[in-house]
């Protein structure tokens, strides 16, 4: 049987790769849309991939749905905007290097408020794990102390909103099924980007833009589901530190598709990433068989 926190250490691994696999796709248009244009056009994507699934599925109505509920789900919308805003803004004013240092903060805020606003556990062991991860991170993404300004702070507020949206996430349980949850928080960037669009020059879309936006689309929309089932299952402070993981999918991707050659600390970095989970898998499984019930149907004559 698969424990709840390795269920919730895999799907963090698989949204992890979903987000890097869609970083990769539009990183491959090489900038020939401008920055809204693109995300108004792969959100708009998502949201119609999402509501032919939810269609699909019959999943319109969430069940034991209360006022309160509805509140959280709306919270959850708008700091999904707010990372938007947030984390465009820095990309745009900061280097990426520095502003990748400041969201990986987000393994370590993450089991901090669920422990502070959920009364979740978070023991000094996966604390330490989740420190060595950061650790390893700082290798990899190597940022300047010269490239930190005054947005770094637009890139806290990203750190702020994404630790609200997994939160509130957590706060809903399975009340509303995940493409519900990944649709509104779609249709919310859609609005926003909508508008930040209109101060744009619009340039013509080409049928090869179009098959990566599309492949984008469907891509992220994987992701958002996954990162709300990723809040459903196990300890936050357990699969926070997986969120490491999208760093080393990150480099797999860039070296393939771009002749991206990671340096020696960089590689040192991967290797602690790599190390710190499979360690941290490891004694969860251990853990796991040690609580699990024996069978001893065999035993009998």
């Amino acid at each position: 049987m698969i424990s709840e926190n390795l269920r919730g250490a895999g799907f963090m691994v698989a949204s992890m790769g979903a987000f890097a696999l869609n970083d990769a796709l539009i990183k491959s248009l090489g900038g020939v849309l401008p920055v809204f244009q693109t995300l108004c056009l792969r959100t708009g994507l998502v949201v119609i991939f999402l509501a032919c699934m939810i269609t699909v599925n019959k999943t319109w109505r969430p069940k034991d749905i209360s006022t309160h509920d509805k509140w959280v789900m709306a919270a959850r919308a708008l700091t999904e905007v707010g990372a938007a805003y947030f984390i465009v803004t820095a990309l745009f004013n900061m280097e990426l290097a520095n502003m990748t240092a400041i969201l990986q903060i987000l393994p370590l805020t993450i089991p901090l408020a669920a422990m502070i606003f959920l009364n979740e556990p978070l023991g000094w062991r996966r604390m330490v794990a989740i420190c060595i991860g950061f650790a390893g991170m700082l290798l990899i993404v190597q940022p300047g102390g010269q490239g930190f300004n005054a947005f770094s702070f637009y890139a806290l507020g990203g750190v702020v909103c994404v630790t609200g949206r997994d939160i509130f996430a957590r706060m809903l349980g399975g009340r509303a099924s995940a493409e519900l949850l990944s649709l509104q928080a779609a249709m919310a960037v859609f609005l926003f980007s909508l508008i930040a669009a209109f101060w744009e020059d619009w340039n013509p879309v080409s049928m090869a833009t179009w098959g990566v936006l599309i492949g984008s689309a469907i891509v992220i929309s994987i992701g958002y589901i996954v990162s709300v089932q990723v809040m459903r299952h196990g300890d936050i402070g357990f699969t926070a530190q997986f969120r490491y993981t999208g760093l080393l999918f990150a480099l797999i991707l860039g070296f393939l598709f771009f002749d991206e050659w990671p340096n020696l600390l960089t590689i040192i970095g991967a290797l602690i990433v790599v190390l710190t989970g499979l360690f941290t898998l490891y004694r969860e499984r251990r853990t796991s068989d040690a609580q699990a019930p024996v069978d001893r149907s065999r035993d009998s004559p």
